[in-house]
């Protein structure tokens, strides 16, 4: 079964920047959407941002001019720079893909802003 992995998460002080990564274990077809998700402590999972095959992106409000995803379709990989860290930006952090074959999600990446 593919699994997404994801890389990149860890402590980092407030102001400061992280670089997520997230690919497939194995080959997938036909991704249509990928997308960054997050879960802070005792709250819901929540959009942060997702890009289309075409490279149409949706940012949520709280993360925008700060975070940018990308996707390097040629290794169906999808990144999330985050800079400009705020302690309300910990979570864990969850990749998804929407592809021909369904849903795939990551196991999860802790993201930590703290001095």
């Amino acid at each position: 079964q593919v699994q997404l992995v994801e890389s990149g998460g860890g402590l980092v002080q407030p102001g400061g920047s992280l670089r997520l990564s997230c690919a497939p274990s194995a080959s997938i077809s036909r991704i249509y959407g990928m997308g960054w998700y997050r879960q802070p402590p005792g709250k819901e999972r929540e959009l942060v941002a997702a890009i289309n095959s075409a490279g149409g992106t949706n940012v949520a409000d709280s993360v925008k001019g700060r975070f940018t995803i990308s996707r390097d379709n040629a290794k169906n990989t999808v990144y999330l720079q985050m800079n400009s860290l705020k302690p309300e930006d910990t979570a864990v952090y969850y990749c998804n893909f929407v592809g021909r074959g369904g849903d795939y999600w990551g196991q999860g990446t802790q993201v930590t802003v703290s001095s």
